[in-house]
């Protein structure tokens, strides 16, 4: 019965919410986990859930030491999906409701500074990991969006990539003359790489097998590249160090919440806590 009404629930957020796949299974995922502590409490149908199982839900969740955002995220998942139940006429209360959500810590993203980011940019690199690169700094792109990129997202004539966000929202990034460089080296090596493996494809970015790029690989690049100047970093890192030097360089927050696809500029405006977090840092660095 919970399985059958998670893979609708799932099915509606795909359809009528547009929103991703990897979205999509990140909401199975959380749903399953608390389905599966419904069979532990011996629940069998949504009647008999009450606001006293979500509470030792929680508790569980804490028992287990998982992190106050993740607990966050799974309580989001288990709103949404009561309210599409009400929404549908499946339920008549949700157990959810006026649930508070734990207090998160706010934790500044790290970021990078320019000086580390031309040092990695010095590194010997390949041509597709020198592409990657660009594209994770200098247009922001998140993970998922540079390893959906097509040769028809970017645009080098009128200088641009459009890639799509969360909820497959478009959006248009101005791209730099350096990042254009490194994906014009990219392409010569990507022709070789068709011709060889005998294949053709849509895909940007390729292994040389002519597999398109996982993010798996992107993010072992990454970390390598982290060893090399003794910092752990993610493809996010980039993303945050991108939005924090538009910011401090006098960039607009409107304009850079639009760059970066956010929906809520207050989600934007924690890069301006950010930036003056570093100029405190690097004022009292020289003084």
């Amino acid at each position: 019965m919970f399985i059958q009404n998670l893979s609708e629930y799932i099915e509606y957020l795909s359809i009528e919410r547009g929103l991703s796949i990897n979205t999509q299974e990140a909401y199975r995922n959380d749903i399953l986990f608390f389905i599966e502590f419904l069979a532990s409490e011996n629940i069998e149908s949504f009647e008999k859930i009450q606001r006293a199982h979500i509470n030792r839900y929680i508790r569980e969740l804490r028992s287990k030491n998982y992190a106050t955002s993740s607990i966050t995220r799974k309580i989001a998942s288990l709103r949404g999906w009561f309210r599409w139940m009400i929404s549908m006429e499946i339920i008549t209360s949700d157990p959810t409701e006026a649930l508070e959500q734990p207090k998160m810590a706010r934790r500044l993203p790290k970021v990078l500074s320019v000086s580390e980011i031309l040092e990695l940019l010095n590194e010997d690199l390949t041509s597709l990991e020198r592409a990657i690169l660009e594209l994770l700094y200098a247009c922001g792109l998140r993970v998922s969006e540079l390893v959906n990129l097509s040769l028809s997202n970017v645009n080098l004539e009128q200088e641009y990539v459009r890639c799509f966000g969360k909820g497959s929202k478009e959006r248009i990034i101005p791209l730099g003359n350096q990042a254009k460089q490194a994906i014009c080296r990219y392409l010569k090596k990507r022709e070789l790489i068709l011709l060889d493996n005998n294949i053709s494809s849509n895909a940007l970015f390729l292994d040389d097998n002519g597999s398109p790029i996982t993010r798996q690989k992107v993010y072992i690049f990454v970390k390598n590249l982290g060893n090399l100047i003794n910092k752990t970093l993610s493809p996010h890192t980039f993303r945050h160090s991108f939005a924090t030097h538009l910011l401090e360089n006098g960039a607009d927050l409107r304009i850079v919440q639009e760059l970066l696809g956010h929906a809520d500029v207050s989600t934007t405006q924690l890069y301006t806590h950010v930036s003056k977090k570093r100029l405190k840092d690097i004022y009292f660095s020289i003084n």
